[in-house]
C-alpha cells in the first residue's frame, strides 16, 4: 500500500552505550562514513550525530519543495552579538527554516523550548492532547502540503509516544522533524527521571538522529535535519536536546555549513537519456501497457498527467498514490490496485505485457503472491531509492532517480518523437472498459440501514470530490480509498505502510492547520477514532473546521471480516460495544463530541443520511456525524494475503458462512 519502505540515511551510528558517552567520547564505534565532529576542549562537550544503517535514498515524495533560503532576509528579534539560550536558538533555527506551525506538548525536559516558543512572533504552537496526536498532526500537515511537519515532545514517555508516528512517516516517506527534550547531559545514562535513550529507541525507524551535546551545534544540526528530511527519499529526522543545552547562553553562528558530504554524494543524478529512450522503445513495442503509480508521484502529478495524455496508457494507483492521477477520468483511471483494489485494475496488471512502476515499492498488499504479480509483463521501475529497485520484484529496466525528472524527460522524448501511442492501445483500453462494466465497485443494501460505501459516495457528491480526506485504519479506510474520487495529490491522508489506527483525527488537524481554506473530513471508524479521541479538545480550542464522518459499526471491522472469512466467524475480542446491552450504541460518540463543545448528531437510517450530512458540511467549525453502519459488511474486492489475482473474492459478507 505505501509507496516506499523504511530506510536510513548514510550516517554515523553509535553502539547501545551511546547514551553513556561523556566528553571524551572514546566509546564511539564509527560504522559508516558520516563524520562525527568533536571539539577537544575540556570546557565543552561534543555534538554527536547519531544514525543507523545506510539510508536507501528515496521515493515517495520525489522532488519535495525546497525551503526558501531566507538567511539574507530573516530579521532576528535578538541583536547580532546578543547571547541567548539554546532553546531560543533552536526556535530561531526553526524560524529560519520557514516553520510557521508546530505541534508540541510540554514537559519537564522541554519547558525551555516552550518558553522560547512563547517569545516567537512567527511560530504558532498547536497544542495536542497527546504526543502521538501531535506527531500524527505533523504528518497530516506534511502530507497535505509537501512541507516538513514539526513536532516537539519532552523526554521519557513524551519521546516514546512519538514512536508510532516516526515509524509511520518513515514507512510512508513523510518529511518530518521531531524534537525531543532530554535530561541534562550529566544525567544521561544514569536512569534519571523521565530519561529514555530515544536516539537508540528510534534509530531503526528514522532517517537520521541527532543528540546535541554542544549548544553551538544547534544551528547546523537544525539545518541538516531539514535538509535530510526533505531531500532524496523524505523521512523523519529526530533531534534530541538535553535540558542544560537548552539553558546555556551563547551567541549563535548562523553561517555554519552542513556536514553531509557523504549523504549528498549518494543522491541520485538526473536520469540518463539512453535509459528513458529505452523505456519509450518498450512502450512502442507493447500491446497492453499499464502504469502502476505510487506516492513517489505525489510531486510529479502534472508530469504524470501529461505522460498519460501523450501515451494513452491506463493508470492504476497504490493506496499512497491516490490523487496523483485523477480518478474521475473514467477512460484511463483504473483506480486502486492491490488487496482491496478494483477487479479491473488487478486484471490490467495481471494481463499486461508492460508494467510501468513509477514511485512504488512493490508492497505485499499490492503484489500478493510475488511470482504471480505481473508475470506476463516486462517491468520498468523508476524510483529515487536504489534499495527499492529489485528488492521485491526484479525489473527489466530500472532508473534510480527522481520520478518527476524522469517523467519530464520521457515527455520531452515523446513530444519530439513521431510515436503516437494513444490510438495503438485502443483495443487494450476497450478490453479494460469491458472489465469495468463487468466488475464495477458495488455494495449491497441492508434494509433501511446505511451502507458505509453509500455514505462515502454521498460525501464525494456533496463536496464535489474536493475535500481533503484523512482516515484511520480499517474497513472505513479501504472504502474511503474506493468510493471517494480523488482529483489531486495531497487530498488523501492515510497511514499506509504502518497502518496506524488513531491516525485520522490528528492528521485532519494537521491538514486543517496547513490548508485553512479547504474542507477537511476525517472519515473514521469507531475503533480508530477512540485511539485519539482526546484530540477533539484540540480541534475545539483551535476552532479547526474539521468534519468527522464516523462510520460506527461497534466492531473492529477489518478484523471481523477476516474472522468471517478465515476463522468461521468466531469473535475474538473484536466487539467494541457493551456486551451487557448490545442494542445500545456504546460508547456514545455524540457525547464525546458534546463534552468538547463540538456539535454532533447520530444517523441510523439511510433515508436520513443526506440531510444529516448536509447539516454537517454547512455547520461552521467542527462537527461530528456518527453514522451507524452494519458490521456484517465486507470490503470487496479482496485478494487474500499471499494469493494472486486468480483468487480474488468479489461477493459475500458477514451474513453468510464462508
Amino acid at each position: 500500500m505505501a509507496a516506499a519502505a523504511a530506510s536510513s540515511t548514510a550516517a554515523a551510528a553509535t553502539e547501545a552505550s551511546s547514551f553513556k558517552i561523556f566528553p571524551s567520547c572514546k566509546s564511539i564505534n564509527l560504522l559508516s562514513s558520516f563524520p562525527i565532529h568533536f571539539r577537544r576542549s575540556s570546557s565543552r562537550t561534543a555534538a554527536v550525530s547519531v544514525s543507523r544503517r545506510p539510508r536507501r535514498i528515496s521515493s515517495v515524495l520525489s522532488s519535495p519543495q525546497t525551503q526558501t533560503d531566507n538567511e539574507d532576509t530573516f530579521r532576528s528579534r535578538f541583536g547580532p552579538n546578543e547571547p541567548r539560550n539554546g532553546a531560543d536558538i533552536l526556535v530561531e533555527a526553526l524560524e529560519r527554516e520557514g516553520v510557521t506551525d508546530v505541534f508540541a506538548y510540554p514537559g519537564g525536559a522541554s519547558m525551555e523550548i516552550h518558553q522560547a516558543l512563547t517569545r516567537s512572533g512567527i511560530i504558532r504552537n498547536v497544542l495536542p492532547r497527546h504526543e502521538q496526536g501531535g506527531i500524527f498532526a505533523a504528518e497530516g500537515y506534511a502530507r497535505a502540503t509537501g512541507k516538513i511537519g514539526v513536532c516537539i515532545a519532552t523526554s521519557g514517555p513524551g519521546a516514546t509516544n512519538l514512536v508510532s508516528g516516526l515509524a509511520d512517516s518513515n514507512m510512508d516517506s513523510v518529511p518530518l522533524v521531531a524534537i525531543t527534550g532530554q535530561v541534562p547531559r550529566r544525567m544521561i545514562g544514569t536512569d534519571a527521571f523521565q530519561e529514555t535513550p530515544i536516539v537508540e529507541v528510534t534509530r531503526s525507524i528514522t532517517k537520521h538522529n541527532y543528540l546535541v551535546l554542544d549548544i553551538e551545534d544547534i544551528p547546523r544540526v537544525v539545518k541538516e535535519a531539514f535538509y535530510l528530511a526533505r531531500t532524496g527519499r523524505p523521512g523523519p529526522v529526530l533531534i534530541d536536546v538535553p535540558k542544560d543545552i537548552q539553558q546555556q547562553m551563547v551567541v549563535p553562528d548562523w553561517n555554519q555549513s552542513i556536514r553531509l558530504g557523504a549523504y549528498s554524494s549518494r543522491l541520485p543524478r538526473s536520469p540518463s537519456i539512453s535509459s528513458l529512450e529505452q523505456i519509450v522503445r518498450l512502450i512502442s513495442e507493447s500491446k497492453k501497457p499499464v502504469l502502476y503509480v505510487g506516492g513517489g508521484c505525489l510531486n510529479a502529478s502534472e508530469e504524470l498527467r501529461q505522460f498519460v495524455e501523450l501515451t494513452g496508457i491506463p493508470v492504476a494507483s497504490t493506496l499512497m498514490g491516490l490523487g496523483c492521477y485523477p480518478s474521475t477520468d473514467e477512460e484511463l483511471s483504473l483506480h486502486m490496485l492491490g488487496m482491496h483494489g478494483t477487479v479491473y485494475a488487478n486484471y490490467a496488471v495481471h494481463h499486461s505485457d508492460l508494467l510501468l512502476a513509477f514511485g512504488v515499492r512493490f508492497d505485499d498488499r499490492v503484489t500478493g503472491k510475488l511470482e504471480s504479480f505481473a508475470s506476463r509483463a516486462k517491468i520498468v521501475h523508476i524510483d529515487i531509492d536504489s534499495a527499492e529497485i529489485g528488492k521485491n520484484k526484479q525489473p527489466h529496466v530500472s532508473v534510480c532517480g527522481d520520478v518527476k525528472l524522469a517523467l519530464k524527460g520521457l515527455n520531452s522524448i515523446l513530444i519530439k518523437g513521431s510515436n503516437k501511442f494513444s490510438s495503438g492501445f485502443s483495443g487494450w483500453r476497450q478490453e479494460l472498459k469491458e472489465q469495468k462494466m463487468k466488475h464495477p465497485l458495488s455494495f449491497k443494501t441492508f434494509g433501511d440501514a446505511i451502507p458505509p460505501q453509500y455514505a462515502i459516495q454521498m460525501l464525494d457528491e456533496l463536496t464535489n470530490g474536493n475535500a481533503v480526506i484523512a482516515t484511520g485504519v480499517g474497513q472505513h479506510q479501504m472504502w474511503a480509498a474506493q468510493f471517494y474520487k480523488y482529483k489531486n495529490p495531497r487530498q488523501w491522508l492515510t497511514s499506509g505502510g504502518l497502518g496506524a489506527m488513531g491516525f485520522g483525527l490528528p492528521a485532519a488537524m494537521g491538514a486543517a492547520v496547513a490548508r485553512p481554506g479547504d474542507i477537511v473530513v476525517d472519515i473514521d471508524g469507531d475503533g480508530s477514532f477512540m485511539m485519539n479521541v482526546q484530540e477533539l479538545a484540540t480541534v475545539r480550542v483551535e476552532n479547526l473546521p474539521i468534519k468527522v464522518l464516523l462510520l460506527n459499526n461497534q466492531h473492529l471491522g477489518m478484523v471481523v471480516q477476516w474472522e468471517d472469512r478465515f476463522y468461521k466467524s468466531n469473535r475474538a475480542h473484536t466487539y467494541l460495544g457493551n456486551p451487557a446491552n448490545e442494542s445500545k450504541i456504546f460508547p456514545d460518540m455524540v457525547k464525546f463530541a458534546e463534552a468538547c463543545d463540538i456539535p454532533a448528531a447520530r444517523v441510523t437510517k439511510v433515508d436520513d443520511l443526506r440531510a444529516a450530512m448536509i447539516k454537517m458540511l454547512e455547520t461552521p467549525g467542527p462537527y461530528l456525524l456518527d453514522v451507524v453502519v452494519p458490521h456484517q459488511e465486507h470490503v470487496l474486492p479482496m485478494i487474500p494475503s499471499g494469493h494472486s489475482f486468480d483468487d480474488v473474492i468479489t461477493d459475500g459478507d458477514g451474513r453468510i458462512k464462508h
